[in-house]
């Protein structure tokens, strides 16, 4: 009943009354009029169906009115993400009714802004997602707690009775939980967790990991659990492995890394050829599914790595111990040996089960001392020759990557470096050396070749996808450089992945290359998991997964799983994927959640420390590139990454802002600002709490 309620309205060309409605249903009988009632209004609940105030109905996307998520802005006005619009619509501050960031609302549009700029007011909160907020206590002299929210973008007057403050004290950060409704923006609150005292270090990153719903903590269940793993490889765990101990293995990290997902391995064939071995840690042998592990490891989804500490997936005893691919011990693995010829094209491969044993823990730094300076440091010796093939390798894999239409954005990121008490001392870009480069290209090489070889069988499976880009945000962005006098010719009516590399190859010589193509990156989708494979467009992949890096992200368990049930054990039967294709759906879907949560807890940690590394830079000028130009001021990129606001009331001219072209025009001085201007500015205003940074600009460059 339900569907032919919504066939009928999706085809009708005008909106119908009941009795219209129940005439091309055909009801004719008491109970089909009960059945028809019933989900009609559970279709108007869950706001499917629009019930207009002249008693008809239509459906919602063919009404004035959308669903979406509220995305406000801490200035106080908001953006409403809804599904299937290419933008959000804008709401001003007055007509924001009582919405706050991350609502699910009922949004009434009223007015084009201009031609594709839509503007609404927010007619109804049809879910408050957050119910638990985090913020600073303060108490009055009533002994009243009113919290002092984090997350400025929320617009909420909680109060909390002293019965309700679990003797928390001024200055702790608490999550609360919202009572009691009071007003549209008042309610009462309960503290349920007391974080810390602010002034203590690291609360500041715990207070975000809180607010993310990141779990710290593993509970009691786990860790009884992990009391009965073995930390050493024993006799009988090997029997029906290959024993590779002999073999020349070694992995390649960060200094600091503890938790070794990855090793490789290389032979140089007499017919020319390159062996390669890929050997991961195989997590699932441990983490059996279903268990208490397991279940967490699952709603975790995924480490987080954050500027002075991870919050593994894993507990330290497996992520940093028995699953981690430390020097000179025994280690359980999945193996995948691949030979390619001198073009990087694939020959054949084998994947199976595993035990190695690492002979030297290498770091990129002295990988790259090696491979770009031609310095051995002590201990390298007797691998320089396999790492020089390795680099031989990777550079011919990734001119065979680049020629089917890999794309690389070569986007910087900043590393952080902070004291003991957590503070942040320097900021500057992370280096990424051939060795980096060579490990990528092992990774991908291995994850393409697992995908690749259960596609064939046809079982259900977990893909990394990466969709086509919207053609309408190439063809903007092809406009906009074309405005800074860079004419760039593209077929964007045939997207392959080869049409942005041409893109990016053509500005690759432009001053203000790496905010282009960071601009570029925001025109393309995120990659997510999936149960279907839709190809990876970034890596101009027909078909790819992720495979490498099981102790930190849950679907690449899930991955090894697989492969246990379905190359090594050999359980396929129909039961069993019958159950894989129910819970995979799930799998991916809360796995790609919890990504994009952990990378915006990752994101506000770093803006938070690079505001308050600001703080002690106040007064001081920097040189630095406009990133981004809005009607509200312009953003400037330092050389460090380090990013901050020019605010439009800030500046002592009177600028006209042109969308189309993004540039702000000074009325009076004809001065014209546009995205990649160098200027000098000075820091005027920095607030950790706030996560907010504000330039003035001294002079164009």
């Amino acid at each position: 009943m339900r569907d032919d309620i919504v066939r009928i309205l999706q085809d009708s060309d005008k909106a119908l009354t009941i009795y219209e409605l129940q005439d091309r249903l055909k009801i004719d009988t008491i109970e089909d009029t009960r059945v028809f009632s019933e989900e009609l209004r559970k279709l108007v609940d869950d706001v499917i169906v629009y019930h207009s105030n002249k008693d008809k109905y239509m459906m919602l996307e063919k009404s004035h009115l959308r669903k979406g998520i509220m995305r406000a802005n801490k200035r106080g006005f908001g953006f409403v993400e809804v599904d299937g619009l290419k933008d959000d619509i804008y709401v001003a501050q007055d007509n924001m009714n009582g919405a706050i960031h991350d609502d699910l609302v009922l949004v009434e549009i009223i007015s084009k802004m201009t031609l594709d700029k839509l503007e609404g007011r927010i007619l109804k909160i049809l879910k408050r997602q957050v119910q638990k907020y985090i913020g600073e206590i303060i108490f009055d002299h009533k002994g009243i707690g009113h919290l002092n929210l984090d997350d400025k973008k929320i617009n909420l007057d909680i109060q909390i009775p002293k019965d309700n403050c679990m003797n928390a004290v001024s200055g702790h950060k608490v999550v609360v939980e919202l009572g009691k409704k009071i007003n549209n923006t008042k309610y009462e609150g309960k503290v349920v967790d007391i974080i810390g005292h602010k002034n203590d270090p690291g609360i500041d990153i715990l207070s975000i990991v809180y607010k993310y719903n990141i779990n710290n903590v593993f509970p009691d269940d786990v860790k009884e659990e992990v009391k009965n793993i073995n930390m050493e490889v024993l006799p009988e765990e090997i029997s029906n492995r290959r024993d590779l101990r002999d073999m020349e293995i070694f992995t390649i990290d960060g200094a600091d890394t503890k938790d070794i997902d990855d090793a490789i391995s290389i032979e140089k064939l007499s017919n020319g050829h390159y062996k390669l071995g890929v050997h991961i840690a195989d997590v699932s042998y441990y983490v059996k599914e279903g268990s208490a592990l397991d279940n967490e490891a699952m709603e975790r989804g995924t480490s987080v790595y954050l500027v002075d500490r991870v919050i593994p997936m894993l507990p330290h005893e497996l992520s940093n111990g028995i699953c981690s691919l430390n020097p000179n011990v025994d280690r359980l693995a999945i193996s995948c040996i691949m030979e390619f010829d001198s073009s990087g094209k694939q020959l054949n491969y084998e994947l199976f089960p595993s035990v190695i044993r690492s002979c030297k823990q290498m770091t990129y730094t002295d990988v790259n001392s090696i491979l770009e300076n031609n310095i051995v440091p002590s201990g390298y010796e007797k691998y320089e020759k396999s790492l020089r093939i390795m680099a031989e390798l990777a550079s011919i894999l990734r001119k065979f990557k680049i020629k089917r239409g890999y794309i690389n954005f070569d986007v910087d990121e900043a590393k952080i470096l902070v004291d003991e008490n957590c503070k942040p001392i320097e900021v500057k870009i992370r280096n990424r050396g051939i060795g980096e480069n060579l490990i990528e290209d092992f990774m991908i090489a291995a994850n393409e070749c697992v995908a690749t070889h259960i596609y064939f069988m046809n079982l259900p499976f977990v893909y990394r996808v990466h969709e086509m880009p919207n053609e309408d945000k190439i063809r903007s962005f092809l406009g906009f450089i074309g405005s800074l006098g860079y004419q760039i010719s593209a077929n964007i009516k045939d997207l392959h992945p080869t049409t942005i590399q041409k893109i990016l190859n053509s500005l690759e010589d432009k001053p203000e290359y790496k905010i282009l193509s960071s601009l570029l990156l925001r025109c393309m989708k995120k990659a997510v998991y999936n149960t279907e494979n839709l190809g990876h467009y970034g890596l101009a992949s027909s078909c790819y997964t992720h495979f490498t890096s099981p102790i930190r992200r849950y679907p690449d368990t899930t991955v090894h799983r697989l492969l246990h049930t379905y190359l090594f054990d050999k359980k396929i039967s129909v039961g069993e994927i019958k159950k894989w294709e129910e819970k995979l759906v799930y799998i991916c879907e809360h796995s790609s959640e919890k990504e994009r949560a952990s990378i915006e807890c990752e994101r506000e940690v770093e803006d938070m420390k690079m505001a308050e590394y600001m703080e002690s830079h106040i007064g001081e000028e920097f040189e630095g590139m406009i990133s981004t130009v809005t009607n509200f001021g312009m953003f400037i990129q330092l050389d460090n990454l380090i990013e901050g606001l020019v605010p439009l009331r800030d500046m002592s001219d009177f600028f006209h802002y042109d969308e189309e072209h993004m540039t702000l025009t000074g009325e009076r001085s004809h001065v014209k600002y546009t995205i990649g201007d160098k200027v000098l500015i000075k820091v005027v205003r920095a607030s950790k709490e706030e996560k907010i940074i504000d330039f003035e600009v001294i002079r164009k460059l």
